[in-house]
């Protein structure tokens, strides 16, 4: 029995979203240029959303950020996301469109401390629980007419990051993951990347 290999069960891929069906669901909440008169959970939902699907983060990490997370310097935007087990991580905002929501979302709140996102109904203004995001983003996904999971959004991150040449060992700091052995799970979904540095060498190698 020694001798016999220990069976390895294997990890399954994560299930990245269509760009195109995101951004469905993105339109049901609201335009990226909202209207004076979008009421005002409207412009959370769609900031709150988006920030884990141009962040990369966890669902329940949005949901817990505060607004003294945020450093908003002119063309060096960043998060700081509280993690698992207390990490704490920063991230870039390298989305501009996004950053103007954003700051819309935060124009209109006017919250300058304390959660980002607030929730409607629990009449102490914290921050929305996982659940009842999930069940907030559930709904619009039907109007929508697609079907995704909130945690994929994360996973279409980094699927895109990867697809775009990123590094394995970026792409793990910017999802927070302990070891790259997750991170590289991504890199199993799509040969874009190795299709291209397999060429590259080769012209490399030719030359």
């Amino acid at each position: 029995m020694d001798r016999i290999d220990p069976v390895k069960v294997p990890k399954s891929l994560p299930r990245p979203a269509a760009a195109a069906d995101v951004a469905k669901v993105f339109a049901v909440i609201c335009s990226r240029r909202p209207r004076k008169d979008l009421p005002l959970d409207r412009l959370r939902d769609r900031v709150l959303f988006e920030a884990a699907y141009v962040c990369g983060a966890r669902a329940s990490e949005v949901c817990g950020l505060y607004a003294e997370d945020l450093d908003l310097r002119l063309d060096d935007e960043h998060v700081r996301v509280h993690g698992k087990g207390g990490s704490v991580r920063t991230v870039l905002l390298d989305d501009r469109s996004y950053v103007a929501q954003l700051k819309l979302h935060l124009a209109r709140s006017g919250y300058t401390a304390g959660p980002l996102f607030r929730a409607s109904i629990n009449g102490r203004g914290g921050p929305p629980s996982y659940d009842a995001a999930h069940h907030r983003w559930q709904r619009y996904c039907a109007a929508a007419g697609v079907e995704i999971d909130i945690h994929q959004l994360r996973h279409a991150h980094a699927t895109e990051l990867i697809n775009a040449g990123v590094s394995i060992e970026a792409v793990r700091r910017r999802l927070g993951h302990a070891s790259t052995e997750t991170t590289q799970l991504y890199a199993l979904l799509d040969g874009k990347v190795a299709d291209a540095e397999i060429r590259a060498a080769r012209r490399r190698a030719t030359r």
